[in-house]
């Protein structure tokens, strides 16, 4: 498997500034964004994609980063890889209900492999998957271009969608709750 390119870019993500978006109100203490953990297999699809990551979070004073990156899905696994500098820095492997990492020991202790393997699933699975993983309170809107994941009626998560299928050209996710955007210019890797 080539999942050597995908971790780094995703990693930097819930690091980097969301500097193009307003800034909403900070979400309140004790309300984190809901874990998905879906299946494999709910995605649908067998996907393999080459990835281009830009990672912007509005605590980073050295603004965006961009990593290239890859992903592949089948009905058995979530794979997921990045390079950083040219070398591989963490390769996640999810099987629906065991999360596996192998990480370079220069990632940063306070990276979560659960959040990126939420918005890897928020971004791509098909929204009545989402929707019955979510706990009480949090709906998801789903249009042709766009997915918002809201509570109590406030946007928690914006994503946009510019190709066709989803996982084809560029997806942009706003995530309102931990202040970053990650912008995914994808393609297959077939």
């Amino acid at each position: 498997m080539q999942a050597r390119r995908l971790i780094p870019a995703l990693f930097v993500a819930g690091l980097v500034a969301c500097t193009s978006t307003p800034r909403p109100r900070p979400a309140p203490p004790g309300e984190p964004l809901p874990e998905l953990r879906l299946a494999p297999a709910a995605l649908g699809a067998s996907v393999s994609l080459a990835q281009q990551l830009v990672f912007a979070h509005e605590q980073d004073p050295g603004g965006p980063r961009s990593l290239e990156a890859l992903l592949e899905v089948d009905p058995a696994q979530l794979r997921l890889a990045g390079l950083a500098l040219g070398q591989r820095i963490l390769t996640l492997r999810w099987d629906g209900s065991r999360l596996d990492e192998e990480r370079d020991p220069r990632l940063p202790a306070q990276f979560n492999s659960a959040l990126v393997l939420r918005d890897v699933q928020l971004v791509y699975w098909p929204a009545d998957a989402v929707r019955a993983a979510l706990p009480a309170g949090w709906t998801l809107e789903d249009g042709p271009a766009q997915r918002t994941l809201s509570k109590n009626g406030r946007e928690w998560v914006t994503v946009r969608y510019d190709g066709s299928p989803r996982w084809e050209g560029r997806t942009q996710l706003t995530n309102h709750s931990e202040h970053y955007q990650l912008t995914i210019e994808s393609r297959s890797a077939e």
